[in-house]
């Protein structure tokens, strides 16, 4: 019997608390990765600027979409990275919010 390993990555979009600040990045383990930019385990742009909250999200199978995506979200304009959030996330509810005790 032969098992295939499941890849998963994710695209991410984060932002802050006033929903001004955008920051899109790409992960293996998105629960982990979050949990990093929440507890401010890395110096940066988003410790910095406190860009924490979970607003959007798309999964992938293969690293090379993923990374194909996230060129692509940041590339785009601001508006349709808004739209984007909207459009499933209407509210700018951090979708983190209940994955940690």
């Amino acid at each position: 019997m032969r098992f295939t390993k499941r890849h998963e990555y994710s695209v991410y979009i984060l932002t802050n608390k006033a929903n001004t600040v955008f920051y899109i990045g790409v992960t293996s383990d998105l629960t982990n990765r979050i949990l990093e930019h929440k507890t401010k385990v890395y110096d940066g742009f988003t410790s910095k600027y406190k860009v924490n909250k979970l607003v959007y999200y798309e999964e992938y199978q293969w690293i090379q979409d993923a990374i194909a995506r996230e060129k692509q979200l940041k590339g785009g304009s601001r508006q349709k990275k808004i739209d984007l959030i909207v459009s499933t996330n209407p509210g700018w509810s951090d979708l983190s919010e209940e994955w940690y005790d």
